[in-house]
């Protein structure tokens, strides 16, 4: 069960963005990375395309490694490991390692 999902609000550990907070847009299995929302943002250059589409500068978010996240707990505000836990219906959740809150996903 992954540790970081969609949609988790996230504290950046270490790195140009370091102690900024965001949320997950995309986890990227195969890099060990996901795309926080606001932050990491590169330039990219673009060419113009289809008919209406404009060149130029873009700038979009990059991956950040997994290892330099810590999910948030929205009961606590504070980052946290997470754990698992199965409930008496079979089905496994995140929990909170701080406050034992489970986690909404």
């Amino acid at each position: 069960m992954p540790q970081i999902r969609k949609n988790d609000k996230v504290k950046v550990l270490s790195g140009k963005e370091k102690g900024r907070q965001g949320r997950v847009l995309k986890v990227i299995k195969e890099k060990g990375a996901a795309l926080v929302e606001r932050l990491n943002f590169v330039k990219r250059h673009t060419r113009a395309g289809k008919v209406g589409q404009q060149g130029g500068i873009i700038e979009k978010e990059a991956p950040i490694r997994l290892s330099k996240l810590m999910v948030v707990c929205p009961k606590c505000s504070k980052p946290t490991r997470t754990g698992t836990r199965v409930l008496d219906d079979g089905t496994r959740v995140r929990y909170c390692k701080k406050c034992s809150e489970q986690l909404e996903s």
